[in-house]
């Protein structure tokens, strides 16, 4: 008896592994090019919203006020649970004030300006980080095409011997796949360091909270925070009995005489309201890579201690790196450049990965037309509907659905592609729709 499957099974199979490989490949080639671009975060948020009140800085007084008008407009409605003060920096010179359901700019003095309205920058962020998924799906998924990057990079240069022998030889324009298999390596080498940096913190943050929601589940009671208070610090006890505002002037203060050296960043105000309110302070520090220290005070604004990301145990202090060093917001705009050059030639050695390997196959004698009309799609389709996404944002306000628009628009780019299986017929037309979208976000930018 032949249990072997028959020919038709094994091309079907096979086919199944190859699709399964472009959606994997796919993915990572979209968290690349939206990390490359959401590197410019605190950028993106003044040009999509450019007439929101800038400063250089913010007094303690008028942080006081702000927090008091803010905590005010929401009277009668259920109690926030936090309360996050952002204070004016260089890269982002405004005040911001976040609540579970609000967020407001305030002015100098500590009025309340208007809302908040960047959701094409905060668009931009969940689609790299979590791809629009719930955090525990995304973060799941992204985590682990952070292991699956960093599995790539190593193996990749394992399996070519003589990668770093070769790093400058560059046969650029070279036909049957081996121009294209040369950039790919070049590029692969040359930006090792940063890909295998990017990678591994990337598979840490994400395993990191799959691991700590796992935790809080089955020995917290769900109780996230609970899990990350010996590193972060501890939330308080907490007491519902009402109680004043808390005295955020003084915690302010208290940091400028005893912490100058500190940039303060933001103030955390939890369960703002009640007598088991506290506050923290994040403070910067000068060259040093982690993302700052928690300063931790009660509600009169008492200093209480400091949670140790400067100066703790060294699990700490890598945990409070791990951010700067993933997201590039360290070092001021060369750092920001230089994580944009290396994000976007990582998004082409994702891209080009793939199409040598579609190269390989046809010069084998398998012609898959539709699967690289597919990649044809990923490869310029997202950039595009990135960049539609943007225009909508313009066009249509901050109200606007843009994951919607997003993944609905791609789904039919990749319809489109599963139809259109003509070489190069569809990527012709996708190109020049992504320069004719990239020069309107240009205007509406200037």
């Amino acid at each position: 008896m032949n249990l072997a499957p028959e020919n038709a099974t094994v091309k079907q199979a096979l086919s199944a592994h190859a699709a399964i490989g472009l959606v994997a490949g796919a993915l990572l080639y979209l968290v690349s090019l939206s990390g490359a671009v959401a590197v410019f975060y605190q950028e993106w948020q003044r040009i999509e919203q450019p007439n929101a009140p800038e400063m250089s800085a913010i007094s303690p007084a008028a942080v006081q006020r702000a927090v008091e008008a803010v905590m005010a407009s929401e009277k009668g409605k259920p109690p926030t649970t936090h309360l996050y003060v952002h204070l004016p920096v260089a890269p982002l010179p405004r005040a911001t004030i976040t609540t579970d359901t609000q967020a407001v700019h305030v002015d100098a003095s500590g009025r309340i300006a208007g809302a908040e309205q960047i959701a094409w920058s905060d668009f931009l962020v969940a689609l790299h980080y979590t791809l629009n998924l719930p955090a525990i799906w995304g973060l799941t998924i992204v985590g682990g095409l952070g292991v699956m990057m960093l599995a790539l990079s190593l193996s990749g240069v394992v399996a070519h011997p003589r990668i770093f022998r070769d790093a400058f030889r560059l046969r650029a324009r070279d036909k049957g796949g081996i121009g294209l298999a040369d950039w790919h390596n070049r590029l692969s080498v040359w930006t090792l360091p940063f890909t295998v940096a990017i990678a591994f913190t990337g598979a840490l943050i994400g395993v990191a909270y799959v691991t700590a929601f796992g935790v809080a589940t089955t020995s917290y009671g769900g109780d996230l925070e609970a899990v990350y208070a010996p590193i972060f610090g501890e939330e308080g006890k907490p007491d519902k009995t009402a109680a004043p505002a808390p005295d955020v002037a003084a915690a302010l203060g208290y940091m400028r005489q005893h912490y100058p050296q500190a940039e303060l960043t933001y103030v955390t105000l939890h369960d703002p309201g009640t007598a088991g309110q506290h506050i923290q302070v994040l403070g910067e520090h000068q060259r040093r890579l982690i993302f700052g220290e928690y300063y931790t005070f009660d509600g009169a604004g008492k200093f209480h201690g400091v949670a140790g990301l400067a100066d703790g145990s060294l699990g700490q202090q890598a945990a409070a790196s791990n951010y700067r060093l993933h997201f590039g917001n360290f070092g001021g705009l060369p750092i920001k450049l230089a994580y944009l050059v290396f994000g976007l030639v990582l998004t082409a050695i994702c891209a080009t990965g793939t199409y040598i390997w579609l190269g390989k196959r046809e010069r084998r004698g398998v012609e898959q037309p539709r699967l690289r009309s597919l990649w044809d799609a990923v490869v310029w389709g997202s950039p595009l509907m990135l960049a539609v996404t943007f225009i909508a944002r313009k066009l249509l306000g901050n109200d606007a659905p843009l994951a919607a628009i997003f993944w609905i628009g791609m789904a039919a780019l990749l319809v489109s592609a599963w139809i259109v299986t003509t070489r190069d017929t569809l990527a012709k037309w996708l190109r020049g729709a992504l320069v004719a979208s990239l020069v309107l976000v240009l205007a509406m930018i200037w």
